[in-house]
Parts: C-alpha cells; sequence; structure tokens
C-alpha cells in the first residue's frame, strides 16, 4: 500500500507573502529604533568629553508620561470596541485617545519653554541640546500619529449610525489600519518611556 501524499506544504517564514502595510510598519519602527539608539550612543560617547550638568527636567515631562501612558490604554479600549462591534465605546475611547494625544504634544511644548526659560541650551554644554534632539525627534512621531489619529476620529463620526458602523469594520484593510495604527501608538509610548528614562539617568 502506497503511502498518502499531502499537498500542503511547509510554510517558509522567509518567503511567504507578508502584509505590506504590516511589513512597512515594523521597517519604520526597526529605522526609528536605530535612530534613537544611535542618538543615544552618540551623547554617551560625547559626555565623556564634557562636564557633566545637572538638568531638572520639566515638570510637564513628567506629566505628559502620565498621559501618553493614560492613552495606550484609551486606545487599547477603542480597538476591543471596535473589534466587538460596539461603535459608540469605539468613538468615545478614540475621541480621548485623540485628546489626549494633543494634551502630550501641549505639554511637551510647555516643557520646552520651561527649559528655555530656565536657562538650559544656553550654549556653553552642547550635551543639553540633546534633551531637544531626543524630545523633538520623539514629538514629531506623536504628530504623525495623531494627525492620523484624527484621521481615524473623523471616519468614526462619519459613520455614527450601526450599519454605516458594521459595514466600515467588517472591511478588511479597516481593521488592518486599526490594528497596525494601535501597535505604531504603543511604540511611541514605549519609546517616550526609554528616552524618558534615559534623560532621568543622564541628567
Amino acid at each position: 500500500m502506497s503511502p498518502k501524499h499531502t499537498t500542503k506544504q511547509t510554510e517558509n517564514p522567509f518567503t511567504k507573502r507578508r502584509e505590506p502595510l504590516g511589513f512597512m510598519l515594523w521597517l519604520g519602527v526597526a529605522g526609528s529604533s536605530v535612530l534613537f539608539t544611535s542618538i543615544f550612543v552618540i551623547f554617551l560617547l560625547r559626555a565623556h568629553k564634557e562636564t557633566a550638568h545637572l538638568v531638572a527636567l520639566p515638570d510637564m515631562f513628567w506629566l505628559s508620561t502620565l498621559v501618553i501612558l493614560f492613552s495606550s490604554i484609551t486606545l487599547h479600549e477603542a480597538n476591543l470596541a471596535f473589534t466587538n462591534e460596539r461603535f459608540l465605546h469605539y468613538r468615545v475611547f478614540l475621541g480621548a485617545t485623540l485628546l489626549l494625544g494633543f494634551t502630550f504634544i501641549v505639554l511637551q511644548t510647555g516643557g520646552w519653554m520651561e527649559m528655555v526659560n530656565s536657562g538650559v541650551f544656553s550654549g556653553v554644554n552642547t550635551s543639553e541640546g540633546f534633551i531637544y534632539l531626543l524630545t523633538g525627534l520623539h514629538l514629531l512621531h506623536m504628530i504623525g500619529g495623531v494627525l492620523y489619529l484624527s484621521y481615524l476620529f473623523r471616519k468614526a463620526l462619519k459613520n455614527r449610525s450601526y450599519v454605516d458602523s458594521f459595514v466600515y469594520s467588517v472591511n478588511p484593510p479597516n481593521r488592518l489600519r486599526i490594528k497596525l495604527f494601535t501597535r505604531y501608538w504603543h511604540f511611541t509610548g514605549a519609546l517616550w518611556l526609554v528616552v524618558f528614562i534615559f534623560l532621568i539617568v543622564l541628567y
């Protein structure tokens, strides 16, 4: 009796077809991680050549840390609500995340103004400029996220009826966009924690 043959092939993780948007997101995350890691290394190398300056980080930076952590929770809840077809909760939590995102940007800008007024980055010690560089690059990531979040929230408000929301939710590309954006937002939150802890330890 001849052995049975199966047509099922073993999936090769290196050759299997990947979702392009997800792959682009991971490339972006990897690129940002390399960029920030390079800045960390450059700063540490320069720190040995300059006199260390103690800098009191603005209170607004501490507050913005709580804001971005809370925004990850609200976006997670929005994602769950969207998946479970609880569209009113989805709009509420998505709007809350958008508000928290704007709040983070305002707090970061206020923190910069507080540092400028206190004489940080007066030109005496160039390492102080790394505070602006790191927080500024992260803020660009947040601004991009808030802009796309505004687009998602506008779509959510446009589809207020249950039927429109349901049709929108069962569309695979829409589900994918929200899932990938949630990952991106969590990444920006984790990135800020790394940057903030780095600044606390070194300054």
